[in-house]
């Protein structure tokens, strides 16, 4: 095991934003995850654990411990639909791998940026699936002690961008690999409006034709990974959808003078788009403060525009942007990406 100190933390993540990291180690198995984590223990530091880098945004001031890179690699796939991924997979190339093999349940989760260790951590979830629906288990170490256990979904706290890894247990694990249940031979599937659309009045598609417009539909917003196109330098959706009550929601078409869009969630409660309450609270597709901004495809998103960018910026503007909802709207955004050195 490699201990490093002061490794910039930035080229790692897909803001592109960040402060160092005191200490960093890369683990490419368990046993050096075990020994990490002890080595950390040895020395009272603090551990990040540090995936694909996609939903993440590290503060200026970096990270005082230890940075916990985790590269574990390995794909295991039987003939009923168990697949056995390690957490430093690729999470895209597993969906390509899966749909490939006819393996039907993550197909529209394709060109999500990041690796397999964070798909159940913030339980991801795209154009009308998430992730947990094919979870069966979870293998995790347990930082403070080094053991290993294998955690049944049940056990994950599973909720809209939610499980126990980033909310009553947050900080205390490390994945090393997935367990899912796909389903062979299956349908892919086709809630979301935008995917219905793509394919009204044509033949059933195939998982591959909906991978390829899940795809399509994502670059269109700049949220595939691309050297050439400045919007891609994002951490995703900034803000989740809030969930919110019937009367809220109903208020909101006397606010702004138009239907305003909902899914329903459980009785009495709908999540209503943050992109929708973004843009009618005033801000603009493109809209810069300096060198950050949102991207001029997808409101959700805030973006790096180059120019020595930096995590204060951003954040300030995302707080303006919540500010601003709360106001119009009573409405509170909550940020998506996991926040890394701002005291929290």
């Amino acid at each position: 095991m490699n201990i490093q100190e002061n490794v910039p933390l930035a080229p790692h993540t897909t803001l592109r934003i960040g402060g160092p990291a005191r200490y960093y180690a890369t683990a490419l198995s368990e046993e050096e995850l075990r020994d990490a984590a002890l080595w950390a223990r040895s020395r009272s530091l603090p551990v990040f654990v540090l995936g694909g880098g996609s939903n993440l945004v590290i503060s200026d001031d970096g990270f005082p411990g230890l940075v916990l890179h985790v590269r574990l690699r390995g794909i295991e796939a039987t003939q009923d639909g168990r697949v056995v991924a390690a957490a430093g997979e690729d999470w895209d190339a597993l969906v390509s791998r899966c749909v490939a093999a006819g393996l039907a349940g993550i197909e529209c989760l394709s060109g999500i940026p990041g690796s397999v260790g964070g798909t159940p951590v913030q339980n991801v979830g795209a154009y009308g699936q998430e992730v947990s629906a094919t979870i069966r288990s979870v293998r995790a170490m347990d930082i403070a002690t080094g053991e290993f256990r294998n955690l049944a979904a049940s056990e994950c706290g599973f909720s809209y961008r939610t499980s126990i890894f980033n909310s009553s247990e947050r900080g205390r694990h490390v994945v090393s690999s997935v367990t899912y249940e796909l389903d062979p031979g299956g349908a892919p599937r086709l809630d979301y409006k935008e995917l219905k659309d793509r394919f009204e009045g044509r033949p059933a598609p195939s998982l591959a034709e909906v991978r390829e417009a899940v795809l399509t539909v994502r670059a269109g917003k700049s949220m595939l990974l691309a050297s050439d196109d400045p919007n891609s330098r994002s951490a995703g959706s900034f803000f989740k959808n809030p969930i919110v009550r019937e009367p809220l929601w109903a208020a909101l078409e006397k606010t702004t003078g138009v239907p305003a869009p909902r899914y329903a969630v459980s009785p009495g409660l709908v999540k209503v788009p943050a992109a929708w309450l973004i843009d009618r609270a005033g801000f603009q597709r493109g809209e810069r403060r300096g060198p950050v901004g949102i991207s001029s495809r997808h409101t959700l998103a805030l973006v790096n525009f180059g120019g020595n960018a930096t995590a204060a910026q951003l954040m300030k503007l995302a707080v303006e942007i919540q500010a601003r909802v709360m106001k119009r709207f009573g409405i509170e955004l909550e940020m998506e990406p996991v926040r890394v050195g701002f005291g929290e």
